[in-house]
């Protein structure tokens, strides 16, 4: 038998492999015969004469259709095609009978059958074209299946909600992100649940109206956003994209489209705008004068405060340079060409203090600090924040006046005790307020329990005022600097020293990223004004500088008790020590120290702990001393815990210990911890 090709409908039929189940021999005679006058498709013809052989053989596969007898030996009438039926799955199954019964025919079609032939009545061309109508019908449910089953599966899966909806405004479908958006339990609790849109989804119920207005209007709506309903009564923003699916006279039968959730979206947008108006609001409202610059100088907006402190109005001042504020005796050439120079170079500085005479002949004292901001890609400018500070140098000057005189007249002010303790009480709110009182967060504007480190202290001076130091210094967003010294004695002496070492700190800011260094600027400054005073005292100093980025420290001893690197998540203590293993003397003694910087590694959960002396050098019974190793064991106890709590109970074992439970010198104690999640 040939292997020849029928083309029908723009399908191509292949030999058709076909099954005959026919307990007649004449039939299956009659049938070969007829077959083999096709012209057409070939035939490869697979036999059985009763129906158990012929479930068999459809199990076996490889079958293109199935034409079978309703009588059979083991089977008659209707019977025997459902049972054919149920096994063939979707082979097409031909009833070829010998019973002209329309209405069995009517039954086994509605029952799954291609065609109910009557022997008899059928030619080899009917028959044929059947067998191929019968495939070419199975071929198209399998395809249009397969084509429902692929936009189910999108359907289903899809990220973004889809949905239809009624004109009247009734759920017809809805896909599982949508469900999920809404926050509903199934396609049933949604559906069942919103059976009017307008009235139980929007929050605006004239939303639905508009949505409707639209469709009727252009067919489609597109960025539809609206607030909704969420299950629990909650209010979030969606956006719609959605088309009206009309009939053939354009009346809308339904409408289908997809729904996002852009509550973040909004939410952020409501922040940007919060931060506008606060902006704008503290522009205008600051008591310290703001001027933004460009990479030329020119001054692009002033505030009212920067007016009222240089004393000229905005008109005068906008397009023009900067150096127009300052009187003539300036150099304002030579300003403008550093200022441009160090724009391009992006290296302004970015804190000082300095007295100003103005143009219009006002001398002031200002705290300027400048930094770049960025509004708009690839330009930036320079925005400069004026503090008048002239009050409180005044203040700074009559503190030095007085502390001077307190220097030269300790005789005088022993006579004058009820003055004294006044001074003493003023010293010790100065210096109160000149330790932290903030702490910084790491990144800027992060709350204390987001920070990447955080910060504690216990500061005990003995008397009303204290020779122990400390300052924290955020250098940069990823980079925190820990000072701690401590003058040698305590009392008022000391408290001037930490005085002038905190101004030094300040002072020498520009160079704080290199420890070493601050330190050996510092000894250097720090000693000429010593020998000025003729007062021979000497400070130790620690001073660290955590890099958040590349999770190292880095750090400076000067004489100072040597901290501890608590390794928490490990329950270790390290101590911090030069990385050549020698000690550097005090600050003060000598001008031509040199401090270096050693370095180390910082991990999530460690402890930085920097003290003085006064935490330790403590006496208990027996004449016994708790020296830096019991410290040690101390701190190894409580490695589990938080910083501020091992603190508490570091300070009350120590005073336990101490055999008057109390302090001799001054304590300063100070933690930088990591957080865990760093």
């Amino acid at each position: 038998m040939s292997d020849a090709r029928l083309s029908t409908h723009g399908m191509e039929i292949k030999t058709i492999k076909l099954l005959l189940v026919e307990d007649n021999p004449d039939d299956v005679f009659l049938l070969r015969t007829m077959l083999g006058k096709v012209s057409g498709p070939g035939f490869e013809l697979h036999h059985v004469n009763n129906l158990a052989a012929g479930l068999t053989r459809v199990a076996e596969g490889n079958i293109d259709v199935v034409l079978s007898d309703l009588s059979l030996p083991d089977s008659s009438g209707i019977d025997t095609f459902l049972k054919l039926k149920a096994r063939a799955h979707d082979i097409p199954v031909i009833i070829l009978s010998g019973t002209d019964n329309e209405a069995l025919a009517i039954r086994a079609v509605h029952a799954g059958a291609e065609d109910y032939l009557v022997k008899g009545q059928v030619n080899c061309h009917l028959l044929t074209r059947a067998m191929i109508y019968a495939i070419e019908r199975t071929e198209s449910k399998r395809a249009l299946l397969k084509a429902e089953e692929k936009y189910r599966g999108i359907f289903e899966n899809s990220v973004a909600g889809i949905f239809q909806t009624s004109a009247e405004g009734a759920y017809l479908d809805v896909n599982p992100a949508l469900i999920r958006i809404y926050g509903y339990e199934s396609r049933e609790d949604l559906m069942s649940s919103i059976s009017d849109i307008a009235r139980l989804l929007y929050v605006d119920p004239n939303r639905r109206a508009e949505f409707v207005k639209l469709m009727k209007e252009q067919n489609v709506v597109r960025d539809f956003e609206s607030q909704i309903y969420r299950k629990d009564k909650s209010i979030i923003w969606i956006s719609e994209n959605a088309r009206a699916v009309t009939d053939d006279q354009g009346k809308i039968l339904y409408y289908e489209g997809m729904v996002e959730d852009i509550t973040a979206r909004k939410e952020a947008e409501v922040k940007v705008r919060f931060s506008e108006l606060r902006f704008r609001s503290i522009w205008q409202k600051s008591f310290d004068g703001m001027r933004l610059t460009d990479d030329e100088g020119m001054m692009v907006a002033v505030n009212p405060a920067f007016c009222q402190i240089v004393g000229l109005p905005a008109e005068k001042l906008v397009g023009r340079p900067y150096t127009t504020i300052y009187a003539e005796t300036e150099d304002q050439t030579d300003m403008l060409h550093k200022y441009k120079q160090r724009f391009s170079e992006k290296k302004i500085e970015s804190q000082f203090e300095r007295h100003v005479i103005f143009r219009t002949g006002k001398a002031v004292d200002v705290e300027l600090s400048n930094s770049f901001v960025e509004v708009e890609e690839g330009r930036s400018l320079v925005l400069s924040v004026f503090r008048d500070v002239t009050v409180r140098k005044q203040a700074e000057e009559r503190e030095r006046q007085v502390n001077a005189e307190l220097a030269r007249s300790q005789t005088e002010l022993r006579k004058k005790n009820d003055i004294l303790e006044e001074d003493l009480k003023m010293a010790r709110d100065i210096q109160q307020a000149i330790l932290p009182q903030d702490y910084p967060t790491f990144p800027p504007g992060a709350t204390e329990q987001t920070s990447l480190v955080r910060f504690c202290h216990r500061y005990r001076p003995t008397g009303q005022v204290g020779g122990d130091f400390f300052n924290i210094l955020a250098l940069s967003d990823t980079k925190a600097g820990l000072f701690i010294c401590d003058v040698m004695g305590h009392g008022v002496r000391s408290a001037l020293v930490t005085a002038m070492v905190r101004g030094l700190v300040e002072e020498l800011r520009p160079i704080a990223l290199d420890p070493g260094q601050l330190l050996t600027r510092i000894n250097s400054d720090l000693r000429a004004i010593l020998q000025q005073t003729g007062t021979p005292m000497f400070t130790t100093a620690f001073y660290l500088v955590a890099d958040l980025e590349r999770r190292q420290i880095y750090y400076s001893n000067a004489g100072h008790p040597r901290p501890f690197l608590v390794h928490r998540l490990k329950g270790t203590v390290d101590v911090l020590r030069n990385s050549d293993g020698k000690s550097r003397p005090a600050l003060g003694l000598f001008a031509d120290s040199i401090y270096p910087t050693t370095s180390c590694d910082l991990a999530a959960g460690d402890l930085l702990m920097l003290f003085t002396d006064g935490l330790f050098e403590v006496e208990g019974a027996n004449d016994e001393q708790f020296s830096q190793d019991l410290l040690l064991e101390t701190v190894r106890k409580h490695t589990s815990l938080h910083c501020a709590e091992m603190f508490t109970e570091m300070l009350d074992e120590i005073q336990q210990f101490s055999v008057k439970h109390e302090f001799e010198d001054d304590v300063c104690l100070v933690g930088m911890e990591v957080s865990e999640q760093y």
